[in-house]
């Protein structure tokens, strides 16, 4: 039988499941893990989403957690961008990424200038500059002059420092290559292999870590569809055979929920009962760019994002703006300027949750 829920309940669930509601978050790494990575092409949007989930928000423990403990791991991974990831479920998120190899089609090879020989030049040169590991990351200078000296490859140079590390994300996707700690201000690489405790000695199957990756997600961000999980993980690009062996294998943990809209979604059995127990939230949060709670969900979803406020939201390049959320709803948008918080609100918000929410993030914005 198919439970009702509303999209009411599904948010206020969310919020709760992502420690937006109550910041019960313990610490930098769970969060991570909660969320299924933090994207952090913008480092400060990264800090800001940890911290207003934590119950003790501490300032460097990102950078602890990825310099010193290693416990977290910074990388190219979902939809090819930059996101935070606890360390020890990298393996399980390249695992199920690989089983989408772009950099073998013709068309990415030669929108990037290299030949199909040259990205496979590439892919194996990169483990070998790497070889050092932990003893010596090297700046993106120093890997691209390794890689030219590997491949014997000059061309490679042009194509390697140009773009947004385009020609690396492969070694990311596979494994092979992950961020090590700065070096006087600039970014170096190493390998997941040499860096990360415990790395592997070989993948995790791509089956088993799929399935993994869905149940995490459908834990934080569900109930959702395997198209909506396709969008987060890979774009919408997924390989339609692999994703569907993936939630046929997980079948036996899911059961259905309808929306009010008549919308079916899958979502854990382990989840439904406080699923849909869950009352609809009437609070009020101010949430960092490129946040998880939108990133994850279809910008489609007029439940959650209002069609009139996706311009506002979801902008050019890519560039995902800083939301107000009210009642689980997207109900304006945010930035830090000169010191304070500039809101542009679509819709009514209570005005004594509106100044706790601000007051808060204001805190956490100081330096």
């Amino acid at each position: 039988m198919t439970t009702k829920v509303t999209w009411a309940q599904i948010l206020a669930w969310r919020l709760r499941r992502q420690f937006v509601s109550g910041a019960g978050g313990p610490d930098a790494v769970s969060v991570a893990r909660r969320l299924c990575g933090v994207q952090t092409q913008v480092p400060s949007s990264a800090q800001l989403a940890v911290a207003v989930r934590s119950a003790k928000p501490e300032p460097g423990e990102i950078d602890r957690a990825l310099w010193t403990d290693r416990t977290l791991a910074k990388t190219w991974i979902m939809r090819g961008t930059l996101h935070l990831v606890p360390a020890d479920e990298l393996a399980g998120y390249c695992a199920a990424l690989s089983t989408l190899r772009f950099w073998e089609k013709g068309s990415w090879q030669r929108g990037h200038g290299v030949t199909a020989a040259e990205i496979a030049a590439i892919i194996e040169a990169v483990p070998q500059a790497l070889s050092d590991g932990a003893e010596r990351p090297l700046t993106r200078e120093e890997l691209v002059d390794a890689v030219v000296e590997v491949t014997g490859n000059a061309h490679l140079r042009q194509a390697l420092t140009s773009g947004w590390g385009a020609l690396l994300k492969p070694l990311s996707r596979l494994g092979e290559l992950c961020y090590g700690p700065p070096r006087e201000g600039r970014v170096t690489f190493t390998a997941p292999r040499a860096w990360i405790p415990g790395w592997p000695s070989e993948p995790p199957p791509f089956e088993e870590a799929g399935v993994r990756v869905a149940r995490a997600f459908l834990g934080a961000h569900g109930p959702a569809t395997p198209e909506m999980f396709d969008t987060w993980l890979f774009g919408g690009v997924a390989r339609k055979t692999v994703l569907k062996g993936w939630f046929r294998d997980l079948a036996p943990e899911l059961t259905e929920v309808e929306t009010e809209d008549g919308t079916t979604l899958p979502a854990l059995k382990e989840h439904l009962d406080d699923l849909a127990g869950t009352r609809p939230s009437a609070e009020v949060h101010l949430l960092p760019g490129f946040d998880q709670y939108i990133l994850a969900a279809p910008r489609t979803l007029a439940p959650l994002l209002p069609p009139s406020l996706k311009p506002k939201v979801s902008r050019q390049a890519g560039w995902i703006s800083p939301v107000v959320v009210h009642e689980g709803r997207v109900a304006g948008v945010w930035e830090a300027r000169n010191g304070d918080i500039a809101l542009d609100l679509d819709a009514p918000v209570p005005q004594g949750s509106l100044e706790e929410a601000v007051a808060r993030v204001r805190g956490l914005l100081k330096p």
